[in-house]
């Protein structure tokens, strides 16, 4: 180039589903976020553990936040579009329209969402086949994924729902059909959630073992038979409509998606960490823990070799970090339970009054609020008669058991804002013990890890991030950009524009 002409720079959009709300991001080519908006999304839960969302709410949510993080920036130097999302269900007809979930018949409501546990029957039965399939799923498959919820809707919506069914797909994948109009679907979500193999493909034994041969007889169509890696660049990129929708110009390259978590665990585990005076400096990428905490948690591992961990998802092959096996643990709720149990306390309407007065969060309230009564001892000991059981919703790892309960020991006749804050503090402490026991289960199973990057809504906590290091006795290391996943969905975007060759750093 002549004269020193700078180059325009390049931008990249990600978009990010969560269980509440839809995020998206503005990042450069050198991952600095420059400009971010949310929209809430709708949940339905029609009766206990059936939870619902709209795919056409999602969708809309994504317009409204795309366009907003792109105002006032010149479209040309927009270069590619990369989505997560939750691993919730899509059901669509052969016409792409929507399909109910539901036994109200309600088309509106076509997704059950990821933390729906209607299909308990269904996935007990999955279970006592001991399919070998099961093996890469840590030994017992999870009422979260997708197979038992399949099976549940042919049981029990075969006419309304299942009979009329052209498409089921994971929300990351609805995502980055609905930008393209390519139903091609990601080795993520396929290798997560759907018993796909990243070498084997499908196993038609399975899905006719457990009742769901009609998968096989048409070839995966409804469920996917293209399957690209994460990163991928779909199709023509983005198509005149969706463009329109977007505030975004047609032909913009979109990436095969990612499952939230997933970009999550893509945007931290391979932080650059020089110069810090860092344990993990010239550590390998393997002795890293990726834990991504926002309504739930995820605890994803690397490893160059298979390992199979009892209770613990994976081994999967390529699905977060090219050439990388991933095994994924997880605690079903956790932002979520510390939520209920704050809500739930009769302090609490004291609590939200008290915080508003200061111009803080409830959790920044609280957090100063057990400062100021821990006295001389640490934080920690508010807790030594006060303990919480944290498996409200089941245990995802390592125990893999979704008919545990929560427990609470320790409780006393008073109700004040102290004891409140204490029970808070419990509940953190609980949460970071069970992140413990899945180090311990993956340790055991041949994993080494020796550091915690910790991203997601909770990582602004400063109280669930100190109780994470005190309690797991590993540095927590957090990033300074701290919305990981929204990079994590910007780099499939960058990688499928083709101005980077790999997902991977570095490359």
């Amino acid at each position: 180039m002549s004269g020193g002409e700078q180059k325009p720079e390049r931008y990249y959009v990600g978009v990010d589903v969560g269980t509440g709300s839809v995020r998206a991001a503005l990042v450069d080519q050198s991952g600095v976020l420059l400009a971010f908006a949310d929209q809430p999304i709708k949940n339905w839960e029609p009766q206990f553990n059936h939870h619902e969302q709209s795919s056409e709410d999602i969708w809309a949510a994504c317009c409204v936040v795309t366009k907003k993080v792109v105002q006032g920036i010149d479209l040309n130097q927009i270069r590619g579009l990369g989505f997560d999302a939750t691993c919730s269900l899509v059901v669509l007809d052969k016409q792409f329209h929507p399909l109910p979930v539901n036994q109200e018949g309600d088309s509106h409501r076509n997704v059950i969402m990821w933390l729906d546990h209607r299909a308990v029957s269904q996935v007990n039965r999955i279970n006592e086949t001991k399919h070998s399939v099961l093996q890469y799923v840590g030994g017992v498959m999870s009422v979260e994924m997708q197979a038992p919820k399949l099976l549940w809707l042919k049981e029990n919506l075969r006419e309304i729902c299942w009979d009329k069914a052209g498409h089921f797909f994971d929300l990351p994948d609805f995502l980055s059909w609905k930008a393209t109009g390519v139903t091609a679907r990601s080795l993520c979500s396929l290798v997560c959630k759907w018993t796909y193999s990243a070498e084997k493909g499908w196993d038609d034994s399975f899905w006719k073992m457990i009742g769901l041969e009609d998968f096989v007889a048409d070839n995966y169509s409804k469920i996917g038979n293209q399957v690209l890696p994460p990163g991928a660049s779909l199709g023509n990129g983005l198509t005149p409509e969706a463009a329109r929708d977007l505030g975004l110009l047609p032909g913009i390259a979109v990436a095969a998606s990612l499952i939230d978590a997933h970009a999550g665990g893509l945007g931290v585990i391979g932080a650059d960490v020089r110069g810090h005076g860092l344990i993990c400096e010239g550590q390998p990428v393997t002795s890293r823990l990726a834990v991504i905490c926002g309504t739930s948690s995820c605890h994803m591992g690397i490893s160059k070799d298979p390992i199979f961990v009892p209770g613990v998802w994976g081994p999967y092959f390529s699905a977060m970090v090219p050439g990388f096996w991933l095994n994924e643990g997880g605690q079903s709720v956790t932002g979520k339970l510390i939520d209920h149990m704050v809500q739930g306390h009769a302090a609490f309407p004291e609590l939200q009054v008290k915080a508003t007065a200061r111009c803080q969060s409830i959790y920044a309230y609280l957090n100063s609020h057990l400062d100021l009564i821990k006295k001389a001892q640490p934080v920690g000991f508010l807790t030594v008669d006060l303990h919480v059981w944290p498996d409200f919703h089941g245990n995802r790892s390592p125990l893999a058991d979704l008919t545990l309960k929560g427990m609470v020991t320790g409780l006393k006749l008073s109700q004040d804002l102290d004891d409140l804050a204490i029970l808070y503090l419990a509940t953190v402490q609980a949460i970071a013990l069970g992140t413990r026991f899945i180090i311990e289960a993956m340790e055991a199973a041949g994993h080494s890890i020796s550091t915690l990057f910790l991203c997601g809504g909770l990582s602004k906590n400063p109280l669930f991030v100190q109780m994470h290091a005190d309690i797991t006795g590993m540095p927590v290391v957090l990033s300074q950009e701290v919305e990981s996943v929204l990079v994590g969905a910007a780099v499939l975007g960058a990688c499928a524009s083709g101005d980077f060759a790999s997902v991977q750093w570095g490359k």
